[in-house]
């Protein structure tokens, strides 16, 4: 019976992802990658479910997941990387609703923009530990490592906290020492090797620009995707298996239950 519990605990959560409330589709997944409430809770996600706002993603070691917003935004995350989608809301006719306010405490990610922060930059923030990142419709990488590090790709980012304001454009480097200090252009090669491994290994990555219908229904019609209804599906399979033998070992998507 504790097998059924945990297997049911578990489609409950997708299928509370599954709602309208949700706001971005896991595109591809590799190694340990988990999301929750929190980073102690989050629990093992899988290729096509859906994440929702408020959620903590982490990523293991040699582990790395992409992130697909109803917008089109994608976020690529890197290994060993804890990140949080501190709220998200899209209505493709109403950009008066737009706000996207992401978190990166440790690691490094890639933001590409899609449709929401294109037509309304000013909605789309992000947090580290000493500073907020806006954007300009944009494709750039970050790293916190204690300083953190930007680098642009394209478009200009804008990096602010209580020191000031800084606009930093294509092809730049940048570091922010603390939430004092202002942010300031550095030599590429002045970044930390384990930082420039991270950027160069998200760099790589092609990630084609987001146009709002790239695997991911929007949020204001309540849709969700085929890949979507058959991870669900998936988990239901497994709720049923342990149902009918509750003495034999599964399997399941959260691990292999003795």
């Amino acid at each position: 019976m504790s097998h059924l519990i945990r297997s049911l605990t578990f489609l409950g959560l997708m299928l509370f992802s599954l709602s309208g409330l949700a706001a971005a589709l896991v595109e591809t997944v590799a190694g340990d990658v988990k999301a929750g409430g929190s980073a102690s809770t989050a629990i093992t996600i899988l290729k096509d479910q859906r994440i929702q706002p408020g959620s903590v993603v982490v990523t293991g070691p040699k582990s790395r997941v992409l992130l697909r917003f109803d917008d089109g935004q994608a976020i690529a995350l890197n290994e060993n990387t804890e990140f949080k989608i501190a709220a998200y809301s899209y209505a493709r006719d109403d950009a008066k609703k737009d706000n996207i306010a992401l978190e990166l405490f440790k690691g490094a990610m890639r933001s590409v923009s899609g449709l929401l922060s294109r037509r309304n930059p000013q909605a789309y923030s992000l947090r580290t530990t000493v500073a907020t990142i806006g954007i300009r419709g944009t494709d750039f990488m970050v790293a916190v490592v204690n300083p953190t590090f930007m680098r642009v790709i394209d478009g200009t980012i804008t990096a602010s906290n209580a020191a000031g304001t800084v606009a930093f454009g294509p092809g730049a480097t940048a570091a922010v020492a603390s939430a004092t200090t202002l942010p300031a252009a550095i030599a590429a090669s002045a970044l930390p090797a384990s930082v420039a491994a991270s950027f160069s290994q998200l760099g790589s990555l092609t990630i084609a620009a987001g146009t709002g219908a790239a695997g991911a229904v929007g949020a204001a019609t309540g849709g969700v995707t085929v890949g979507t209804i058959a991870a669900a599906a998936a988990v239901v399979g497994i709720a049923a298996a342990v149902s009918s033998s509750d003495s034999t070992s599964t399997t399941g998507t959260t691990g292999t239950t003795p």
